[in-house]
C-alpha cells in the first residue's frame, strides 16, 4: 500500500500522524500507569473487608438451620437465569472487554439452547452497547463509574437483580468480570452468585453462636444482602484494576508500533525522493 503512493507529500503527512498518535499514546501509557497503581492498591484495601464478611456469612448461615436464607436455599430446577455483566466504560484497553464479552456470549448461546430465560443486568458502557446489539433483555446498567468504584452508583442496578431472585424472577444468578491476576495477565471469570455455593462461602472451622436482635431473619436478610454487594464491589475492583493494567499494557505496544512504522515510512520516503532525484539527473 504504502510502494503506491502517489508522492512524497503524503508519505511525509503520514509520517507526522503517525507520530503525533505516538505522542498521545505514550502520554496515555502514564496516565494509566498512573491510575493502576491506585486501582490495584484500592483493589488490595477493599479484600479484606470482603473476606470478613464471607466469613461472617459462613457462620450466621451455620448458625442457624431453623431459618435458611433464599440465597442460600438451591432450586431444584433452573429455567431463568440472571447475569450481571462487569465491562468498563472506555476502551482502549486491549482485548479485555472482547476475551469477557467472547465468554459470556458463549455461555448465552448455550443457556438459549436449553430454553432458558436470561435477563441482563449492565455494569459498564462496552458490555451495555454488547448486550443492546446482542437484544438481550437488559432489566438494569449502570454506567460512567469513573476511576474507582462507587457503592451508590453500583447499588440500584445490583438491588433489581437481588430482588429479581428473592421473588422468584430467576432461579440463579451469573457474575461475569475480568479478574486481576498480576499487570500482564487479566482473566476472564464467569461464576455463579446465586444461590451461594458452598466453596464460595466456605465453612468455618468452629460453630459460633448467636442472639439475634430483633430476630434471625432481619439480620440474616441484611447480613447476606451486604455479603453480596460485598462480592460485587470487589468484582468492580477487580476490573477497574485490571482495565488500567491491560490500558497501560496495550498504550505501551502503540508507541514501539508507532516507532517501526515511523522508520518503514521513513524508508519509503527516502526510496521515493532517491528515485526522483536519480529521473531528474538521467533527464538532465
Amino acid at each position: 500500500r504504502i510502494l503506491l503512493m502517489p508522492g512524497t507529500k503524503e508519505i511525509r503527512m503520514k509520517i507526522r500522524s503517525v507520530q503525533n498518535t505516538r505522542k498521545i499514546t505514550k502520554a496515555m501509557e502514564m496516565v494509566a500507569a498512573s491510575k493502576m497503581r491506585k486501582a490495584q492498591e484500592r483493589m488490595r484495601h477493599a479484600r479484606p473487608y470482603g473476606e470478613k464478611i464471607r466469613n461472617v456469612a459462613a457462620h450466621i448461615s451455620h448458625a442457624n438451620p431453623e431459618y435458611r436464607h433464599p440465597f442460600l436455599v438451591d432450586r431444584d430446577s433452573v429455567k431463568r437465569v440472571g447475569i450481571i455483566v462487569i465491562t468498563t466504560d472506555k476502551g482502549l484497553c486491549g482485548a479485555l472487554n472482547t476475551n469477557l464479552l467472547r465468554l459470556v456470549l458463549a455461555q448465552y448461546k448455550e443457556w438459549q439452547a436449553q430454553g432458558e430465560e436470561i435477563e441482563v443486568c449492565a455494569l459498564g458502557n462496552k458490555g451495555f452497547g454488547f448486550m443492546q446489539r446482542l437484544g438481550a433483555k437488559i432489566v438494569s446498567h449502570a454506567v460512567q463509574l469513573g476511576d474507582r468504584p462507587q457503592m451508590e452508583k453500583l447499588i440500584g442496578a445490583v438491588k433489581v437483580m437481588l430482588d429479581g431472585y428473592t421473588a422468584d424472577r430467576f432461579d440463579r444468578l451469573v457474575l461475569a468480570y475480568t479478574r486481576f491476576i498480576n499487570t500482564m495477565k487479566q482473566e476472564p471469570v464467569v461464576e455463579q452468585l446465586l444461590p451461594l455455593a458452598g466453596e464460595r462461602l466456605g465453612a468455618p472451622e468452629s460453630v459460633w453462636d448467636y442472639l439475634y436482635e430483633p430476630e434471625a431473619r432481619a439480620v440474616l436478610d441484611q447480613v447476606m444482602t451486604r455479603y453480596i454487594e460485598a462480592l460485587i464491589f470487589q468484582a468492580v475492583s477487580e476490573n477497574m484494576a485490571s482495565e488500567q493494567s491491560a490500558r497501560m499494557v496495550a498504550m505501551k505496544a502503540a508507541p514501539d508500533n508507532a516507532a517501526t512504522l515511523s522508520d518503514e515510512l521513513t524508508l519509503v520516503y527516502n526510496k521515493n525522493r532517491q528515485a526522483a532525484i536519480t529521473k531528474e539527473l538521467s533527464e538532465i
